[in-house]
């Protein structure tokens, strides 16, 4: 079965966010390296649970918390980068990409909320 757009992307980010956490645990900052990697990799993990919904609802309910997820790992990213831990060039990718995870998401909640509405 072939993976969709949004389960390729929170997946690659996942793996990219396990880089990022290693590195952050190599410079000794265990909390920011924690919490980048718990929502970081939620994104990906509830996108799948998702997937594998029982009913629109429980479909549209994982896909909110990959969002606020998404969310959670953009304010991270940015107190990484205004703080010095990854410089503007590695951040500026690293947001990049949650941007374009989090346009995904918030579209496919609105297509999933408009015929219920």
């Amino acid at each position: 079965m072939k993976e969709n757009v949004v389960q390729q992307k929170s997946y690659e980010f996942a793996k990219n966010i396990i880089y990022l956490y290693k590195k952050l645990k190599m410079q000794k900052e265990f909390e920011l390296a924690s919490q980048i990697l718990r929502s970081g990799t939620s994104i990906g993990a509830n996108i799948e649970e998702a997937i594998g919904g029982q009913s629109r609802k429980d479909f549209l309910h994982k896909i909110s918390i990959s969002y606020k997820e998404a969310r959670e790992t953009k304010f991270w990213l940015r107190l990484l980068r205004d703080t010095n831990y990854l410089d503007l060039e590695t951040a500026k990718t690293y947001l990049n990409d949650c941007e374009e995870l989090l346009r995904i998401l918030g579209s496919i909640q609105k297509s999933v909320r408009l015929p219920n509405s």
